[in-house]
């Protein structure tokens, strides 16, 4: 399966759309109705700045349009990770997740936010009677039993979290091994889909809470990758330092092979000056970590969770789903050497 094409099960709701499909009439909503609808021709008038924008948009959804996304030689673990809430964390772990998955890659999301925020948006149940990654992390359960498949997306699997991890972090401070028991459980998963016969996982995202407790500090150790989601606003840049000092005791004293690979910028609003100024700021200090894809404020990507979905499937022809199928598509072709 290539990007640009999705599926949803969510009976009312805007259906997907088949970009490889010219010509396909749909119904989608007032965010996106003009750009599926946008003749590429002379005869279209592109010198006013919402026609150029909706122009612009078209473009880019056309070089996606079959793109095939290389898969990595090794399993990439990311950790989602910034202690400030309400930066996109959960929302930038699902889309992408969701947009790889797409296109045919084997994605795991393993979801450590007491909240269970990812569970819901991947539609994935986690009341408190269901297993989770707190009876893995805290009872030693196999993670092959508690990972479910995303009903809406093939090759997509969730290990959910329940409100029983509001009390794990209190829970492990006693236990052995308290940092490496995420990665632990990780590693016989991976052994485990050898042994079955199943087929090589090509990512893994982890959703941690907004903290920096031992919740965080397992997802930590457990991957290779960290992935910072940052608000082009000034507040989020605060905590960044804080983090990246996190990060680097992390590196020193509990897992050496972990590194910053991806920063992206999300809620960009292009008419304010301070998101154009908070983006360049974190460009100049970040230039090879930095995704060019932005992630804007979209109506349509808050309200997917809503309906238990991912903007992939609520609503594929929306600004906030190409942009996210853009950041997936540069996070696979990224090199991590």
């Amino acid at each position: 399966m290539t990007l640009g094409s999705a599926r949803s099960n969510a009976s009312g709701q805007p259906k997907l759309v088949d970009y490889s499909q010219a010509g396909t009439k749909v119904d989608v909503s007032r965010e996106t109705d003009p750009i599926a609808a946008i003749p590429l021709n002379n005869e279209f008038d592109d010198s006013s700045p919402i026609a150029s924008q909706l122009v612009s948009e078209t473009r880019r959804r056309e070089r996606l349009l079959g793109r095939k996304l290389p898969r990595p030689s090794h399993t990439r673990i990311l950790t989602v990770a910034n202690q400030k809430g309400g930066v996109g964390k959960t929302t930038t772990t699902v889309n992408v997740a969701a947009a790889l998955a797409s296109a045919g890659l084997q994605v795991l999301v393993i979801d450590i936010d007491p909240q269970g925020n990812a569970s819901t948006a991947l539609g994935v149940p986690h009341h408190a009677d269901v297993d989770s990654i707190y009876d893995v992390l805290i009872n030693d359960i196999p993670m092959s039993d508690v990972i479910a498949e995303c009903p809406d997306i093939a090759n997509l699997y969730c290990a959910p979290a329940t409100i029983h991890l509001a009390g794990a972090e209190i829970e492990l401070v006693s236990l052995v091994a308290r940092e490496q028991r995420l990665r632990r459980a990780i590693d016989e998963y991976v052994k485990y889909r050898a042994t079955q016969g199943q087929e090589r996982l090509d990512f893994i995202f982890i959703d941690c809470p907004p903290s920096l407790g031992l919740l965080t500090v397992n997802a930590f150790c457990a991957a290779n990758e960290v992935m910072i989601p940052i608000q082009c606003e000034y507040y989020a840049l605060e905590g960044l330092s804080q983090l990246l000092k996190n990060i680097e005791m992390i590196q020193k004293h509990l897992n050496s092979d972990l590194v910053v690979s991806t920063i992206l910028l999300t809620m960009y609003d292009g008419r304010t000056n301070l998101a154009a100024h908070v983006a360049a700021d974190v460009r100049e200090h970040f230039p090879k970590q930095v995704l060019r894809a932005l992630i804007p404020r979209s109506v349509r990507i808050s309200e997917a969770p809503s309906y238990q979905q991912t903007v992939m499937t609520y609503d594929p022809s929306s600004t906030g789903a190409l942009s996210y199928l853009e950041a997936a598509a540069e996070l696979a072709e990224r090199s991590t050497e």
